[in-house]
């Protein structure tokens, strides 16, 4: 699956783009200044995207690539 198709599937699924993901993670503190810090671990952004918005590993791994600044 590409990562476009990622996205889509996300989109569909949560209503919500990567634009939308991101200002939810400024909020929740994941990402700060446009960036994720040091300090924030992968495994922190995927387990809230997986318990509040119930997506699989691939799918909250995809939105944490996106905060990351991957496009495609």
């Amino acid at each position: 699956m590409s990562f476009q198709a990622y996205i889509d599937n996300i989109k569909t699924k949560t209503g919500k783009s990567p634009e939308d993901f991101k200002k939810l993670a400024e909020e929740k503190g994941f990402v700060v200044g446009g960036e994720i810090p040091k300090s924030i671990k992968a495994t922190e952004i995927t387990n809230w995207l997986k318990e509040e918005f119930e997506l699989g590993h691939g799918h909250a791994m995809a939105i944490y690539a996106s905060l990351k600044g991957k496009t495609e």
